[in-house]
């Protein structure tokens, strides 16, 4: 008998998954920042966390692979 695989194809499944993928991809941010030096206030970091926006979030890690302040992660000032 073949499982019921439907729940994985599901939009609760597909949502989950995003969830997960945006909250991996800022807290790479966030290391990346980390390592790199950058201070990152309560705020910043809760901005960064608070982003379910995978496009945004793929913005902000490339801009933080050599930004040298959050406010360059976030393209203020541009």
């Amino acid at each position: 008998m073949a499982a019921d695989l439907s729940f994985f194809q599901s939009e609760t499944a597909q949502s989950l998954r995003a969830e997960g993928r945006a909250e991996g991809r800022a807290e790479d941010i966030l290391l990346l920042l980390e390592r790199r030096g950058v201070v990152v206030s309560e705020g910043e970091r809760a901005r960064i966390v608070g982003c379910g926006d995978l496009d945004v979030l793929g913005v902000w890690f490339s801009r933080a692979i050599t930004a040298s302040s959050v406010a360059e992660v976030f393209g203020e000032g541009e």
